[in-house]
């Protein structure tokens, strides 16, 4: 038995027996495989179970999607990040709806000419819904095969490492057992090898030494206005700033109005803010104080009713600060623990 060969009957046997019960794993179809992996771009499953089964009760189908606008779309994505992944679905839904009458490609090639569909995300979807033999590499992949061959691999020869591994018959499934090795005992530290049922064929049994510079996360603190109206008959409303349509991120979003200098802003009797969170965004850990005061003027802002607030496409951390606040409460529906 070659090497290649016992990997994948190892692998494949450990992925029956301890694969995650996922929602987008229930079934085959393709609409729901790939809403899961543009969401899962750059977010962690546990985190993004819940916005994946909010977003497809609003937008169950393709044609659902294709037929939204933007704004409602946004909303649905609220709190996920990474807005362009939802403007680029949102697009392809349309292309997917206007052109191909709601047929979805069936290849990773057909795939790529859709907006916003790169050559992993085309792969995971071509194997997954529809049993293409062709590898996917990811991050989680990338490390499985770098600890697996003891060396540090990058570009094509990743790819033709994960193709060289790939179960044929079975692509889809080992695609997934692959992710899932890399998410569950493969991890970027502390590898649980002791469980990993292809340690005998590892090269590195452990963390690979890394040549990457670790980013140090900067650390910064902002300020902001919670200006809200309460109204016993309607809820109440609240004031929000909406950002520019030509912003580079966000783009349209509806957020809670900055305050640069809350020193001069704020009355003098307020001393303290209402409540401090963190928040994290890519490479900044921010502090963030939130202030129950009027909100200082800023183009754009106007006044939201609560009631609204659900499906208004606001930022994350408008979101969060709003729940916090116990002036947005969504109805939460049962998700992965």
């Amino acid at each position: 038995m070659t090497r290649a060969l016992a990997f994948r009957r190892k692998l494949l046997a450990w992925y029956d027996a301890h694969q995650r019960d996922l929602p987008w794993r229930r079934n085959r179809n393709p609409y729901n495989i790939w809403v899961s992996e543009i969401m899962l771009q750059q977010t962690r499953v546990a985190a993004m179970i819940e916005h994946y089964e909010r977003f497809l009760r609003r937008f169950p189908t393709v044609e659902k999607l294709a037929a939204a606008r933007e704004p409602s779309v946004l909303a649905a994505w609220s709190g996920l990040g990474y807005y362009r992944r939802a403007r680029m679905l949102h697009a392809a839904a349309k292309v997917v709806v206007r052109e191909k009458d709601a047929t979805f490609p069936v290849t990773s090639a057909e795939w790529r000419e859709l907006p916003g569909i790169g050559r992993y995300t085309a792969a995971a979807v071509a194997c997954i819904a529809f049993a293409e033999p062709v590898a996917v590499v990811d991050g989680n992949v990338e490390r499985v095969l770098q600890r697996a061959a003891g060396k540090t691999l990058s570009g094509e020869s990743l790819w033709q490492a994960a193709e060289h591994l790939l179960d044929r018959k079975r692509p889809g499934d080992f695609n997934q057992a692959m992710m899932e090795l890399g998410a569950t005992v493969c991890t970027p530290r502390a590898p649980a090898c002791l469980t990993c049922p292809v340690m005998e064929l590892c090269a590195t049994r452990g963390e690979l030494p890394s040549s990457r510079k670790q980013i140090r996360q900067r650390k910064r603190e902002i300020h902001f206005a919670l200006d809200y109206r309460p109204d016993e008959g309607n809820g109440g409303s609240v004031f929000l700033v909406q950002r520019p349509q030509g912003a580079k991120l966000m783009a349209g979003m509806w957020e809670l109005p900055e305050i640069p200098h809350p020193e001069l802003s704020v009355r003098p009797a307020m001393t303290q803010p209402a409540f401090t969170l963190r928040h994290a965004i890519t490479v900044t850990d921010y502090t963030v104080r939130v202030w129950r005061c009027e909100a200082p003027g800023q183009p754009g802002g106007r006044w939201i009713a609560t009631r609204k607030l659900p499906k208004l496409a606001m930022t994350g951390l408008a979101r969060k600060i709003l729940q916090k606040a116990e002036i947005l409460q969504e109805r939460n529906a049962g998700h992965l623990k």
